[in-house]
């Protein structure tokens, strides 16, 4: 079982891996996050959100539900680590 279950999450590592291939390159300015979402957020989002921390507002407005999902997608993952890796008492 432990095997199967070893063989999965390397199967799932290396299609999380080909699949940022196709990512900008880190830092890149010319990527669409930087040239569209990023002046978006530093021209507007005090203004909108009424928050004085950009970051905050960012993961709190504007990626509220975002946020929210992947923690609970983490939170089941790491659910699913714990019940297929632990011990069975016989």
């Amino acid at each position: 079982m432990k095997t199967v279950a070893l063989l999965a999450t390397l199967l799932t590592g290396a299609l999380l891996l080909y699949g940022t291939k196709d990512f900008a390159p880190w830092a890149d300015p010319q990527s669409p996050a930087s040239t569209h979402l990023s002046a978006y957020y530093i021209e507007n989002a005090v203004k909108e959100t009424h928050v004085p921390n950009l970051v905050t507002a960012v993961l709190g407005d504007y990626r509220g539900y975002d946020t929210m999902f992947e923690t609970v997608v983490i939170y089941c993952a790491g659910l699913a680590v714990v019940s297929v890796l632990r011990r069975r008492k016989s």
